[in-house]
């Protein structure tokens, strides 16, 4: 279970990663961020941003063209 959700569903890159930039920012270190998108191009972008912020994708899925990413926010 995430500590929190974002619905990013309907939005085009770079929305759904700079909303969970911002979603990000408001948790604490070692909490979770769900992440709901319909943008394929969703499954690069999020892996290389939590490359680039050091942050976890703790998992990834697909259901019905719905991407889910769980993030476990690093410090």
């Amino acid at each position: 279970m995430a500590d929190q959700v974002l619905d990013a569903k309907g939005l085009n890159c770079p929305l759904p990663i700079l909303k969970a930039k911002k979603a990000l920012k408001t948790l604490e270190g070692g909490k979770t961020l769900e992440i709901q998108s319909t943008d394929p191009g969703s499954v690069a972008d999020f892996a290389a941003f939590c490359r680039t912020t050091g942050n976890e994708l703790v998992e990834q899925s697909e259901e019905g063209g719905v991407w889910t990413y769980l993030i476990r926010k690093t410090g």
